[in-house]
């Protein structure tokens, strides 16, 4: 994905916006490039055939024994979170290629080696999709200048991996051993040129592309754009391609159709496309307004996706600490999982944006407005301990209830909210005692859009959205944090539905899970050593907290 930070912000995080981490896509520059020799400078090791081996070697492999010393020396960092994925070392961007092969998750992403940063693949591997084990960088540049974002797609003897090279094209690589050690270049060079031999303009942009097969063809799209869009403007755009063998592909034509969901000046990158109840989803990225995806129905005859519904995973800008990308795969129950990273608000010597827990998507059976579940997924129960819980309690009008023995910055917690006719309730969390930081997650009930269902000559029933808000407006009192505006989602709860809130919080990350309909999430920063409490408020009527579980979380790391 082309991710350029802003300079300010690098310059504060003590990142050089080094010409090497700037990658150059097309034209002429890119053609001069292409013939460059960037064989990476960072080990690589080839790593023998059975798990027991490959096991056994990774006891004493260099860059293991190098990552673990980089997360001890980073362990102590205040804000660096101890249950959400973070890579071992230096910077970390896009999650890529997440898959499950032979009994475990894989996850991939844009890693900086110290020793030449320029984007590698690097790797982790799960059991349970909640403790992560590192694995060395997967993927290494060249003849590619960088390693970008791509997808993998599960066949029964091998995983496929197809992502973007810079200055080449898009690439496909193969792996088949027991943990994905070892990867193959098919063709070692790009499958899909950025450009033409001869310079002439291509009807498509070879960008972050994502992989899947139908009918014993391989299917491909690359993000970019078209301008499409009123007054000539640039919107997303999906460029379909089709390959026998991986390494010829043929273009097609532009894959979406119907896409009312999309704004002006979204661009479609890191695309995933995959199944999902009976329907289909495709999950993306924008570089203006962050995570987003499009529901509907594939039509593998045209081969075109019919776009039904849409929404969005971060609601603002995606930076500062907002969701990114998204990285996604089947869960083999009509389900995806999906994990995002997150970017920084802050600078943090050494790292900067980590993962989000991953997230289960399905269907809602019936719900045209709500049409997409999301919850949390893997073994987060394994991670609990010295849980606290709070009866049924009434939670009066304009008052601050402070939890008593509810503290942490590393906790989960479960809450079931009756607002009755509240026009707003409150959880704070991360609040120091006198109220100068606190970070606040607000439901305003039914005060969010009004959906009309219309029927043949009139409008036959309405139903308003309610808004879910996480603030972090008053989350820090250090000067290097970078404001972020409220975050506000739509949510829909039946008339009678209670407010049930999931709230993980690990460090410098909030996130949000509601009623299993929607998720926010959003960085934090606090600088008070005392901002650990909780509080609940109901703004103008009484509410009724019906119950509160909270527990502290372990390490995944130790």
């Amino acid at each position: 994905m082309d991710h350029i930070k802003r300079r300010s912000f690098l310059k504060q995080a003590g990142v050089a916006a080094a010409s090497s981490l700037v990658p150059v896509r097309g034209g002429l520059a890119a053609r001069r490039q292409a013939g460059t020799d960037f064989t990476s400078r960072v080990p690589k090791y080839t790593f023998p055939r059975t798990l027991a081996e490959q096991q056994e070697q990774l006891k004493t492999n260099p860059l293991i024994l190098r990552f673990k010393e980089s997360r001890r020396k980073m362990a102590g960092d205040p804000y660096r979170p101890i249950y959400h994925y973070v890579n071992p070392e230096n910077r970390l961007n896009d999650p890529n290629g997440l898959c499950f092969w032979q009994g475990r998750w894989h996850l991939f992403y844009q890693g900086y080696p110290p020793e030449d940063p320029r984007q590698h693949w690097g790797h982790a591997v799960s059991e349970d999709l909640i403790h992560w084990r590192d694995l060395p960088y997967a993927i290494y540049p060249n003849p590619e200048r960088c390693c970008f974002s791509g997808s993998t797609l599960v066949e029964k003897d091998r995983v496929i991996a197809m992502y973007h090279g810079t200055v080449v094209g898009n690439m496909v690589a193969v792996s088949d051993d027991p943990l994905l050690l070892n990867w193959k270049k098919v063709a070692g060079k790009a499958v899909i040129p950025i450009a033409n031999p001869d310079g002439s303009a291509l009807p498509y942009r070879v960008f972050d592309p994502c992989i899947w097969k139908k009918g014993g063809l391989y299917y491909s799209l690359s993000a970019g754009t078209l301008p499409d869009g009123p007054g000539g403007k640039r919107v997303r755009a999906n460029f379909l391609f089709r390959s026998k063998d991986l390494a010829k592909w043929e273009y097609l034509h532009p894959f979406v159709e119907n896409d009312r969901y999309s704004l002006v000046g979204d661009d479609g990158a890191c695309p995933y496309f995959w199944p999902i109840g009976n329907r289909y989803i495709l999950l993306h990225f924008s570089h203006m307004s962050g995570g987003k995806y499009l529901l509907g129905d594939y039509d593998k005859v045209r081969d075109k996706f019919g776009v039904t519904d849409g929404g969005d995973f971060n609601f603002g800008p995606h930076a500062p600490a907002g969701v990114h990308a998204p990285s996604a795969t089947p869960d083999g129950k009509g389900g995806v999982i999906v994990i995002f990273n997150m970017n920084p608000g802050k600078p943090t010597k050494g790292w900067n944006q980590i993962m989000t827990l991953p997230r289960r998507l399905a269907l809602a059976a019936g719900d045209k407005l709500a049409p997409l579940r999301i919850e949390p997924a893997g073994d987060i129960e394994s991670l609990r301990y010295d849980h606290r819980h709070v009866e049924t309690m009434s939670l009066p009008a304009n008052e601050d209830v402070v939890l008593e023995g509810i503290r942490g910055n590393a906790m989960e917690i479960i809450a079931e909210i009756d607002p009755k006719k509240s026009p707003m309730v409150e959880l704070s969390v991360l609040r120091c005692p006198d109220g100068r930081e606190t970070t606040r997650i607000m439901f305003f009930k039914n005060r969010g859009y009004r959906h009309r269902e219309y029927g043949r000559t009139s409008a036959s029933a309405s139903r308003y959205s309610s808004l879910i808000t996480i603030d972090s407006s008053y989350s820090s009192v250090l000067p290097d944090v970078l404001s972020r505006a409220p975050e506000t989602a739509p949510v829909i709860l039946t008339a009678d539905e209670p407010l049930k809130l999931r709230v993980f919080l690990d460090k410098s990350v909030v996130e949000v899970f509601v009623n299993g309909k929607q998720c926010v999430a959003m960085r934090v920063y606090p600088g008070l050593a005392d901002s650990l409490g909780v509080s609940l408020r109901s703004q103008g009527r009484d509410a009724v907290l019906k119950s509160l579980d909270a527990w502290q979380m372990k390490s995944i790391y130790v």
